[in-house]
This record gives C-alpha cells, structure tokens and sequence, in this order.
C-alpha cells in the first residue's frame, strides 16, 4: 500500500525520541492511533542502537502497510545477533521490552540483510484514532 515511510538515525540513545515523533506522524496521516506503534518503535529503535549497532552506526526505521491494512514498523541494524525473548525474573531491572511488545503486536519476527546485519519488525493490528 505504497512506499514505506523510512527514517535513518544515528546509534544513539537520544534519537529514540525523534523515532516516536515519526510514527505517530505516520500513524496520524493513516487515521491510526498511535500508541501502540509508538511504544513498539520505542523497543525496536532502543534495541538496534543499544544491541545491535556501535556507535555513531546508522539505524533504519520503517513503516507501511500491507494489503489487508495491517500496519508493520521495521528496524534495520548492523548486528547479525537475533533478538531474543528471555524469562523476566521479578528482580530483573532489564529484558522486559521484547516480552511486553510481543504482547502488543499481532506478530513479530525478524530476517537477515543479504549485505549483513538484520531487519526486525512487528506487525501492529490497525486501530482507527
């Protein structure tokens, strides 16, 4: 359903916030709301600058929408390493973003870039705003 809205940001942990103003602009100019995209493209976007990029590394955000109006958001880092869901322990101060996420979104997954590195990305149910 047309291009895909992309954003190239730097591996860097300030950057997160210009992300999330992006997808909700994305997500206004749909008719979607926002929050759950903005709260998947915050742990997407924090992964790929903290896990998977050095810093000073270029990030990738996109978002589309497929044929049957789901909408995806992707990011895009250097990092061959897949995400990985872990236990959440009650102590544990970390780790929890993949697990809550994956309660949000209707699927996720990831795939390889042929030049290296990986694309991750969730498929978010289209909510009207």
């Amino acid at each position: 359903m047309g291009e895909p809205a992309t954003m190239v940001i730097k591996a860097d942990a300030g950057e997160v916030r210009r992300v999330r103003e992006f997808v909700g602009l994305i997500f206004g100019a749909w008719g979607l709301e926002d929050y759950v995209a903005r709260t998947v493209v915050t742990e997407l976007a924090t992964n790929a600058i903290t896990h998977g990029s050095r810093e000073g590394e270029m990030v990738v955000v996109r978002a589309y929408r497929r044929d049957d109006g789901s909408a995806v958001i992707e990011t895009w880092d250097r990092s061959d390493a897949m995400p990985v869901v872990r236990p959440v322990g009650e102590a544990a101060e970390s780790g929890r973003g993949l697990f809550l996420m994956e309660a949000l979104v209707r699927r996720w997954g990831t795939r390889p870039l042929s030049e290296g590195g990986k694309v991750v990305w969730a498929e978010i149910d289209p909510v009207p705003a």
